[in-house]
């Protein structure tokens, strides 16, 4: 099972990066732009580290609150709930 949510989490964050790239693209021609919403929903979603280096990367949407407080937010929590999903709060009294 652990190898299915790594996989998951691979696409999403693939899909996260990408998109990062994609609306940085998208605003430099001018053309229709990917929401801000989709963007964090991708994130919540799994794709936070993906997010977080299409912020650095792209140098994109690094002055939105949401996304300033929110990615970092996202990353953190993301690694807590994978930490719990591998080691496990019940394996501490074994």
């Amino acid at each position: 099972m652990e190898w299915l949510v790594l996989a998951y989490l691979g696409v999403m964050n693939l899909a996260a990066l990408w998109m990062m790239g994609a609306d940085k693209s998208r605003a430099r021609q001018k053309r229709r732009r990917i929401s801000e919403k989709r963007l964090l929903w991708t994130g919540a979603l799994g794709g936070s580290l993906g997010l977080g280096l299409g912020m650095r990367i792209f140098h994109h949407k690094t002055r939105h609150a949401a996304f300033q407080w929110g990615v970092p937010f996202l990353i953190v929590l993301h690694f807590v709930l994978i930490y719990y999903l591998f080691v496990g709060i019940w394996d501490y009294g074994r």
